[in-house]
């Protein structure tokens, strides 16, 4: 059956035409009730009920009896209390009333739908149709994000994302365009060009890493015009939900290369950094397919994937098999070819992880019930959430009596949390105390007993009541354990609904909390030597993460170059002087 599609102008157009269609209906029935009114009056003023009726309630249908001296309280926009009495005009006039005060109330939620709709879909990023019960959080999560999107995507990324949902359906696991090209790989033969050219990304690293070097490849593939593949690893499919209609992104078990992902390194001979160093590239013969290091410890020739002239090869090989652990999104900002496209997708740099993020990760049903539960019990009723995320990279597990001064040195100094009195047991209050909820998230559970147990035996000294929550302490990272990486993203997520947030350096478990969260958080500074840093934290220029490894070289040079001084929207990063991150050019001078 053929599907039709609609545009942001269409779905506008439609908006306002069922408008003003209900608008009208709204008009006819109204002068239908007022007509009704007068004609009620003139049958009651022209033979009015005896005594004994007035006297009588119970000859009344009782859907309309109302007794004397009741006060019936009507809270809408622009009505305020009305006492209503037992005659018969008063009733007939009352029901009229209301019936036309609902006929109004249901002309104006109309619009008040349309914009929950809105919100449901976050601003067109996301499609309908999708079965919601299979993935509880793609519809649900925005209720729980109460800020919405930190701005409105681009009409153009949206329309990208729409056009990529088709091709993905053209071109996913076991259609006829991709069993086509498999076979190719499978024969190693390129015979003929397919409308259908691939990357497949490798589950690889922390949990933190996956989501930032995901984003990064479906970035990579919008531009380039491939359909991504995701590689399962371990827990993948326990984690997120598909974000795609009607085909999956998982890489399907009998893929031919699935057994050499873990082998795969600079040494390989599809490596495209070894193609390059050995001068095996030739455009007259391509592979069918590629190997790309953008691992940490790429070497120079590994990071001329960031040159045009290398995206000229590989734009010709159906598959590219990438393992990363770097959100490499600022360096492909930095490439000529792919400027203006990235500028119709993103005129707003810094919300490339947000917007993506929002579009493709959705926590499943289980990780899904870990974020609302915790959330409703511990965070929904309190007047505002505090995030506090600590990542501690140290051979030690703590915890370090300086990392604890450095976190209150920050949240207080800042106007996060509010400091205790130690000469007062008790303050007098008038009034509801202004509630705040901290969120811990940290593999040791010694910072939050101390926050925790300060807010306990002290009053604060504005009278804020203060509680402190952390949802697990696993001790030490656990990469490859399903509950360990279920309880991790849905920390992440959980750090995401704060109001504000305070994060670690170098930490990617933030990045992904401040991104998909839209918040420019309060950085804590790496420690040296044991020390609280003085200042103990700054704020970020952009919510964006900070590429950890990027390339310093100027392709059409040839030579070494300061990347992060080549455009105004890609600077280095607060928490790594080194590293690269987008920044809203308009709002950074």
């Amino acid at each position: 059956m053929k599907k039709f599609s609609f545009s942001h102008s269409d779905l506008d157009s439609k908006c306002a035409f069922s408008l003003s269609l209900m608008r009208l209906m709204a008009f006819f029935v109204a002068s239908f009730v007022l007509c009704s009114v007068v004609f009620s009056l003139s049958v009651v003023l022209r033979d009015p009920p005896s005594d004994a009726a007035l006297r009588e309630p119970s000859s009344l249908n009782p859907l309309f009896q109302i007794t004397q001296g009741t006060f019936f309280h009507f809270f809408a926009e622009g009505v305020t209390t009305f006492t209503f009495l037992s005659h018969p005009i008063a009733k007939v006039v009352t029901f009229h009333f209301f019936f036309l005060l609902w006929l109004v109330d249901l002309n104006n939620d109309t619009p008040d739908s349309v914009e929950l709709l809105q919100d449901k879909l976050r601003g067109g990023l996301l499609v309908d149709g999708f079965d919601e019960n299979s993935c509880l959080s793609r519809y649900q999560s925005a209720m729980y994000h109460l800020r919405g999107l930190s701005g409105n995507p681009s009409s153009y990324l949206i329309s990208r994302l729409r056009k990529y949902e088709a091709q993905h359906k053209q071109c996913g696991p076991y259609t006829e365009f991709y069993n086509k090209t498999v076979e190719q790989l499978r024969s190693g033969k390129f015979t003929e060009s397919s409308p259908c050219k691939y990357v497949v990304w490798i589950s690889y690293s922390g949990l933190g890493n996956r989501l930032l070097t995901l984003a990064s490849a479906f970035l990579y593939a919008l531009l380039t015009n491939r359909v991504l593949l995701v590689d399962p690893g371990v827990d993948m499919v326990d984690l997120f939900c598909e974000p795609f209609p009607d085909a999956s992104w998982f890489l399907p078990a009998d893929f031919p290369l699935t057994a050499q992902f873990n082998n795969f390194s600079q040494n390989s001979d599809q490596c495209h950094g070894k193609m390059l160093k050995n001068k095996s590239v030739v455009n007259s013969n391509v592979p069918s397919f590629v190997y790309l290091h953008i691992v940490h410890d790429y070497d120079d020739h590994d990071k001329l994937f960031f040159c045009d002239e290398e995206q000229y090869f590989l734009q010709e090989v159906p598959w590219l098999v990438m393992k990363t652990d770097n959100y490499f999104v600022p360096s492909l900002f930095l490439m000529p070819s792919f400027e203006q496209e990235l500028n119709d997708l993103f005129p707003n740099k810094e919300t490339v992880f947000h917007f993506l993020g929002r579009y493709l990760f959705h926590p499943t049903n289980s990780v899904w019930g870990l974020v609302t539960r915790y959330y409703q019990a511990y965070l929904a009723k309190v007047d505002e959430r505090v995030g506090i995320q600590i990542r501690v990279f140290d051979t030690e597990p703590g915890p370090f009596e300086h990392v604890l001064d450095q976190i209150l040195a920050c949240t207080m100094k800042q106007k996060l949390l509010p400091d205790v009195n130690h000469q007062q047991d008790a303050i007098n209050s008038s009034g509801i105390p202004k509630s705040k909820a901290v969120l811990m998230a940290s593999l040791s559970s010694g910072y939050f007993e101390k926050v925790r147990d300060m807010y306990w035996e002290y009053p604060t000294v504005t009278g804020e009541v203060v509680g402190v929550y952390q949802p697990s302490h696993e001790g030490y990272q656990q990469t490859q354990k399903q509950t360990h990486n279920q309880k991790a993203w849905a920390e992440m997520y959980l750090l995401s609904l704060t109001d504000v947030l305070v994060t670690s350096s170098w930490s990617t478990f933030g990045y992904v909390a401040q991104g998909l969260g839209g918040l420019k958080p309060w950085i804590l500074y790496k420690p040296e030597n044991r020390t609280a840093p003085d200042p103990p934290c700054r704020r970020a220029m952009s919510m964006e993460p900070c590429f950890h490894a990027p390339p310093f070289y100027d392709c059409k040079a040839k030579r070494g170059t300061d990347t992060g001084e080549l455009v105004p929207y890609v600077r280095h990063c607060e928490d790594m002087s080194w590293g690269l991150k987008l920044v809203d050019s308009d709002s950074y001078r």
